[in-house]
């Protein structure tokens, strides 16, 4: 993973603590074991969400990657999130998310 992706993948784990702060609900966590698999997991009380960070909309996919996030937003929230789309990817998740 690139500086400048794991600064963006970093600095957004600490926006998402921020946003989803029930500490008795929430859950978010890195993968790093399952190639392709997206980075970070969100678990909102009886919701889940998936977030694979890319350092900018222009950014390579890994293989597997666009079949993990289709798979798994098929089944609840999955995106890929870079600078770009950021706010949008946000709002959309905060919004599935909330009850």
């Amino acid at each position: 993973m690139g500086k400048l992706e794991k600064d963006f993948q970093s600095k957004l784990i600490e926006e998402l603590e921020e946003i989803f702060n029930d500490k008795q609900n929430d859950v978010i966590t890195k993968f790093e074991d399952i190639q392709g698999f997206p980075d970070i997991l969100i678990l909102h009380k009886n919701k889940w969400a998936m977030l694979e960070c890319k350092k900018s909309k222009d950014a390579s996919h890994r293989p597997n990657q666009d079949y993990y996030v289709n798979k798994l937003d098929n089944m609840s929230f999955a995106r890929f999130i870079y600078p770009e789309n950021k706010k949008e990817v946000l709002h959309d998740l905060q919004s599935t998310l909330s009850p």
